[in-house]
């Protein structure tokens, strides 16, 4: 409904519809499309194993092209950042990866209730509904929401209540109520809550409150994974090591449906066929994941790129609140966003950037966030291109809201 066009054609950060008009994508398919669309680095080697008639659909046997990701995921992405986990291919979504880890620390802990955080997205499966804050998405369940408890998320209380004040004395005190908790599952910047990002000690303290009460921690990097804030897993800015890690959408690269479950090696308590699916050997994603990670993360060249474009973002952002009070620039790396103080005017934001051929969404308990998630690949002139339309969109939008 926000974009009413139809689209034909993309290539890097451009689509094309089907009357020729050309549209730059600032949304990069809610965060699938890391390397942007139809990358040649990636449709290569694609069209090259389909061409010879390379497994497409392998369920959990083993291939040629499985075998190749998990050693080229291990070798450039595991062990130069010292982790060492084990891999589950739990389902092609990230909701897939994400029920897979509630269960997962359920059996390992014996313990029912999650520790979730408001405004917390997590999917749309009843698991991960039942640890996601908004209330609308929660709604469309039909059932109750049970076994999870949300705490407050770093800042919600604009700095006048203490870290972990309240969750701490809910596990310090036997009459609190709180039931023994397995997990606690946390994303480091929340996407669809309204690009909030936690600040390093915020993160820091939680693994550490995890760790003195036996808690298990899931990191739910599915959006902000796979280099969006810079670095490959965004916790690492942290120096922290989840028990669980939640990956989808641009692990495969191409934006070929596939996500894994990270795990440490002594929390493989799986038995055979305990959680399974048919399609997570899609061969296809791991052939186009492989020539990923080789092109993109050999080195430090896109995580440098990736930092150095959204303090770009960041500060566009700052000078359009500089001028306005009812603006705030919000996020990390090409994780951004611009929250209005009156919600609707982000809706009207994003329509004036579509007017002038620039693709935006929001996000937000109110939809109050103007969200901006380019590729990572843009290039310098196509994100000054899409800044000065948004430039232009917002302050056509306010200087509306002026004159009214």
């Amino acid at each position: 409904r926000s974009w009413p066009v139809v689209f034909d054609t993309a290539v890097g950060s451009r689509l094309t519809d089907v009357d020729g008009n050309s549209y730059l994508d600032f949304f990069a398919g809610a965060g699938a499309l890391n390397y942007g669309h139809n990358p040649p680095a990636l449709k290569k080697p694609l069209i090259e194993y389909l061409t010879r008639d390379g497994i497409t659909h392998g369920l959990d046997m083993h291939t040629r092209a499985k075998e190749e990701f998990l050693e080229t995921f291990r070798d450039l992405v595991l062990e130069p950042r010292g982790l060492d986990y084990k891999v589950q291919f739990p389902g092609p979504t990230g909701a897939n990866s994400v029920e897979s880890a509630l269960k997962l620390a359920r059996k390992i802990t014996g313990r029912e209730a999650i520790i979730n955080f408001t405004n917390a997205f997590h999917g749309m499966t009843l698991g991960a509904l039942s640890v996601t804050g908004n209330s609308m998405k929660r709604d469309g369940a039909g059932v109750p929401l049970v076994h999870a408890t949300p705490m407050p998320y770093d800042n919600y209380f604009d700095g006048t209540v203490s870290d972990f004040m309240w969750l701490e004395k809910l596990l310090q005190d036997s009459g609190s109520g709180l039931n023994a908790s397995a997990a606690v599952i946390v994303e480091t910047v929340q996407g669809e809550g309204g690009i909030n990002p936690a600040r390093v000690e915020w993160l820091q303290g939680l693994a550490e409150l995890c760790r003195r009460n036996d808690i298990l921690l899931i990191v739910d990097d599915v959006q902000m994974g796979v280099g969006r804030t810079g670095p490959f897993f965004s916790f690492e800015i942290a120096g922290i090591e989840p028990d669980i890690v939640c990956l989808s959408k641009s692990i495969g690269g191409y934006g070929l449906p596939m996500a894994l479950t990270l795990m440490k090696p002594e929390h493989d308590q799986w038995g055979p066929g305990e959680h399974n699916g048919t399609f997570r050997g899609n061969n296809p994603a791991f052939v186009t994941a492989t020539a990923a990670l080789r092109e993109f993360w050999s080195d430090d060249t896109l995580e440098r790129s990736t930092i150095a474009k959204g303090e770009r973002v960041e500060g566009v952002f700052t000078e359009l609140a500089a001028a306005s009070r009812v603006l705030t620039p919000k996020g990390r790396g090409l994780a951004r966003g611009l929250s209005f103080s009156q919600p609707e005017l982000a809706a009207k934001t994003c329509a004036a950037a579509f007017e002038r051929g620039l693709l935006m969404e929001t996000s937000g308990p109110s939809d109050e966030v103007m969200k901006v998630m380019p590729a990572l690949t843009i290039t310098d002139d196509e994100l000054t291109e899409g800044l000065e339309i948004v430039k232009e969109s917002v302050r056509a939008v306010m200087e509306g809201v002026s004159a009214e």
